[in-house]
């Protein structure tokens, strides 16, 4: 079996990648996989510091999702302290959390993914990028932008920082609400929650639209797994509740919280990654498995709020329960992001936010896990803290790791869908229209629009036979 280097780099993703693929000597594709090129090492910089500063420190590993990881650290210290933050802290640290899913979501289906659905996937990369879409669906793009910012400004307020922030702390949150401030954070989840009900119909058209247009070649994308999500009374959850884990079948495997989660995730190394994947244990075995948008809606039993639950009820009724196509992962990403508007504005109606937010406490010696639901799915952060309060050893355990698997088997599903090795730019396309659809998080870092340097080369008997360049 012959290796061929595929895409360098990987673009619209947060980081840096490429990708190979396996030939065998008949020409046909056997495998493939998705080489993440940086060296995290966060979990060994950890080790010795200040275990109260996690949420500062950690919230600085990614300029896309620096919430998840600072409410993820901030649990991991409540939990080490034995008690929680009172009904005020909690509510606005998920108020903080809704931001940032509006956000990031409104990010990934506008910015990163809504030049595929606009300009078609197997459109020019020249033109499929923000700035064309902008020319092309100007109003749409200014709603889009629009919503992003009011994710964003939510975040801020709350948080103390747009990007990093500051104000989730061991026993809750230092932010205290006013009656200005909430006025104003009333007023953007308003216009938040408008926005998002005229995208949506848009959305979800586009999206159906490139399923119809394409259904010879993507109607093969998709991957019976297993699932994993955060519920809370059986729905779906961002903050707070059980992980539960699901079979092909839908079929709910075990349900526990996040503190047992090294009972049933095993992490392992590959050869020709920097990145781990991570796989559910059964017995002797292993399973690979969904977290985000798909899996959590796959999970659960509903939504927690009513236009998004009847939209999570339409979902099932027109692709079924479970759902394995790997493009209607953007239509679970809509769902959720009309989920966060509304849960925000269901939030500041809430009288127990007007609370004290905060609780003395004093961290402990010993072992404690934190998680959330990030925008990509489930994070884990776990520390091992010594009597004077530092930090022995930590585990950081990402959704992007979760999904290795089920993005290399993606990968190799969009290749073998498209003619290999007649220079057809559409397979190039389609391998990175694959990765996107799970939004993934390799690194706080951007590309520039325009015309990137894709290339495929075929290989036999270790001698290039044909390249194909863009």
């Amino acid at each position: 079996m012959k290796r061929m280097v595929l895409v360098d780099p990987v673009t619209r993703i947060e980081g840096h990648a490429k990708v190979f693929l396996d030939m065998t000597d008949d020409g046909s594709v056997a495998g493939a996989g998705l080489v993440v090129n940086e060296l995290r090492g966060f979990e060994r910089i950890l080790v010795g510091m200040e275990a109260d500063k996690m949420p500062l420190i950690t919230a600085r590993i990614c300029g896309v999702c620096p919430s998840a990881h600072h409410l993820a650290a901030a649990k991991a210290l409540d939990a080490l302290t034995g008690v929680d933050p009172p009904p005020a802290g909690r509510l606005l640290r998920e108020l903080l959390y809704m931001g940032h899913f509006i956000h990031s979501h409104a990010l990934a289906l506008f910015a990163l993914e809504g030049p595929d659905l606009i300009m078609g996937f197997d459109a020019d990369p020249a033109v499929r990028n923000i700035a064309a879409m902008a020319e092309a669906a100007p109003e749409l793009t200014r709603k889009a932008l629009r919503l992003r910012t009011l994710g964003q400004k939510i975040n801020e307020m709350v948080g103390g920082r747009g990007v990093h922030p500051v104000t989730a702390v061991p026993g809750g949150i230092t932010f205290a609400l006013d009656k200005e401030n909430h006025a104003t954070l009333e007023g953007w989840a308003a216009e938040a929650l408008r926005l998002v009900r005229e995208l949506l119909a848009v959305g979800k058209e586009l999206l159906l639209r490139q399923l119809e247009k394409h259904s010879d070649k993507l109607g093969s994308w998709s991957m019976p797994a297993w699932m994993m999500g955060t519920v809370q009374g059986g729905k779906v959850n961002f903050y707070d509740g059980l992980l539960r884990i699901t079979d092909e079948n839908g079929v709910p495997v075990a349900e526990f919280p996040s503190r047992d989660y090294s009972k049933y995730l095993v992490e392992s190394v590959v050869e020709w990654s920097y990145m781990k994947k991570v796989r559910i244990r059964q017995g002797q075995e292993s399973r690979s498995y969904r977290v985000g948008s798909l899996g959590r809606i796959n999970c659960a039993d509903g939504m927690e709020t009513e236009e998004a639950d009847k939209e999570f009820r339409e979902f099932r009724q027109s692709f079924g329960n479970p759902c394995h196509k790997t493009l209607l992962q953007m239509y679970a990403r809509f769902i959720e992001l009309l989920y966060a508007c509304e849960k925000a504005a269901e939030i500041l109606r809430s009288p127990a936010i007007w609370g004290e937010p905060r609780v003395a406490v004093k961290l402990r010696a010993g072992k404690a896990v934190g998680h959330v639901e990030a925008p990509r799915g489930s994070l884990f952060h776990e520390y091992e803290v010594d009597e004077e309060g530092i930090v022995r050893s930590a585990n950081l355990i990402v959704a992007t790791q979760q999904n290795y698997d089920a993005i290399n088997q993606s990968i190799l599903q969009a290749a073998q869908s498209f003619a290999v090795g007649k220079g057809d730019p559409a397979l190039l396309n389609a391998v990175e229209y694959a990765i996107r659809t799970y939004d993934p998080c390799l690194s706080c870092a951007t590309h520039a629009i325009g015309r990137m340097p894709l290339e495929i080369v075929f290989r036999h008997n270790q001698e290039i036979v044909q390249t194909v360049r863009r």
